[in-house]
């Protein structure tokens, strides 16, 4: 049997979209808390506390790029590597967490001025 198999004689047309989708959740979630800062630079009526509903959409976007990564890589281990996608997946983990600290730091701040806005008064 010295002839090339139907699978190993062309590439593999399919791709890791969890991977890709992991980077784009990811990068949104690394995007939120910045954006929602922009906006309430620019527009008078948005204050800079307005934009601490940015939080939980960070989060919720941190937090599916986490898992989307994670399916991505439990994908290319199942297909032994063939499937690709290990770069993107590793960088939308990355960009996972990144956004995830950028929330809970947002929460930690948002808190503190409640926290001490509260004391002063």
């Amino acid at each position: 049997m010295a002839d090339r198999t139907s699978s190993s004689s062309r590439p593999s047309s399919r791709r890791n979209a969890q991977a890709w989708a992991a980077v784009a959740s990811g990068f949104l979630a690394v995007a939120a808390l910045p954006a929602a800062i922009g906006v309430a630079q620019l527009l008078e009526a948005v204050e800079l506390l307005d934009a601490a509903a940015a939080i939980p959409v960070a989060a919720v976007f941190a937090v599916a790029a986490l898992v989307l990564a994670r399916g991505a890589r439990r994908r290319i281990e199942r297909t032994v590597g063939r499937i690709g996608g290990v770069v993107p997946a590793r960088v939308g983990r990355v960009l996972g967490v990144l956004g995830l600290c950028l929330a809970v730091a947002g929460a930690i701040a948002v808190a503190s001025y409640y926290a001490l806005s509260s004391w002063v008064d």
